[in-house]
């Protein structure tokens, strides 16, 4: 489990203009959670990735995994239980080869070479990365780079998963894909998963969503519960996905919509049983 306790960070600490980019955050991570984290720029998603991957240490209030504190003198163990993947794979891919690329991290733990050798088939094969196993990092796509990095970080069996934006740089249709195959690992492998995102769209695919705002947690609940606060998500500069938009503006005008509302098809659902709505007609093929 991943606690969080009245944690703050200030970067220049000590100086009368330190900058507190976390502020007295309470947070709880079940192991198998998957759960997004959304927020503008400067709300603190980044600073709380580095302080769960021992980067960074809170400076007031306590951060632990598994009950082991997030501080210097456990900060290889926690690494152990936390692995991480960033926005640009270009940042964190190392070798040449794929295959090498994602042994090294176990590499680096001092594994068996058995052990390497299946650590690597099993990541691989789970990133659907078995045929370009041997190729050079250099000639892949960026979606293949980034599953690269997420076989890398698989590779460590993590206790948890922490992307931070690992999809920005991608088409949209790439991105949908990389979701659906972390979500796929997140279920197979019971692995916790927190994926730091600007995307409402994707936020809404998760368990969970924690809303941040100048270092605080400001809402925390699943998808449905977090957009119907529509009006507080846009005080602290985000939006919610269209339909959910919608939905809200037609409420506001005092149309009864039943149901939780995230997508196109809750949204066409919804105002086919609302009181005096036309039968739905399909679109034409």
């Amino acid at each position: 489990m991943i606690e969080i306790e009245g944690a703050s960070f200030s970067y220049r600490t000590g100086e009368a203009d330190a900058v507190r980019a976390l502020r007295d955050l309470d947070l709880r991570v079940e192991p198998g959670q998957f759960v997004a984290i959304i927020g503008h720029n400067g709300s603190g998603k980044s600073t709380l990735v580095k302080l769960l991957t021992a980067i960074q240490y809170p400076t007031e209030g306590a951060i632990r995994i598994d009950g082991v504190p997030v501080d210097e003198a456990n900060q290889w163990e926690v690494r152990r239980m936390v692995s991480v993947v960033f926005q640009d794979p270009d940042d964190q891919l190392v070798m040449n080869r794929v295959e090498d690329d994602v042994a090294f991290g176990p590499e680096n733990l001092g594994l068996p070479r058995e052990e390497i050798a299946e650590r690597v088939e099993s990541s691989l094969g789970a990133l659907g990365l078995g045929e370009i196993r041997g190729r050079l990092i250099e000639e892949l796509s960026s979606g293949q780079k980034q599953r690269v990095a997420i076989a890398g970080a698989l590779a460590m069996r993590p206790r948890f998963l922490i992307l931070d934006e690992p999809t920005s740089l991608l088409p949209v249709p790439v991105a949908m894909r990389l979701v659906a195959t972390i979500r796929e690992l997140n279920r197979r492998e019971s692995m916790g998963v927190l994926h730091v995102t600007h995307s409402m769209h994707e936020a809404s695919l998760f368990d969970r969503v924690v809303v941040m705002d100048s270092g605080r947690k400001v809402l925390d609940g699943t998808p449905a519960e977090v957009f119907r606060h529509v009006e507080r998500l846009r005080e602290v500069g985000l939006d919610v996905p269209l339909a959910a938009s919608l939905a809200h503006s037609l409420r506001a005008r005092g149309i009864r919509l039943e149901g939780d509302i995230l997508d196109e098809r809750d949204l066409r659902i919804a105002l086919s049983s609302a009181p005096g709505s036309p039968a739905p007609v399909d679109p034409p093929a």
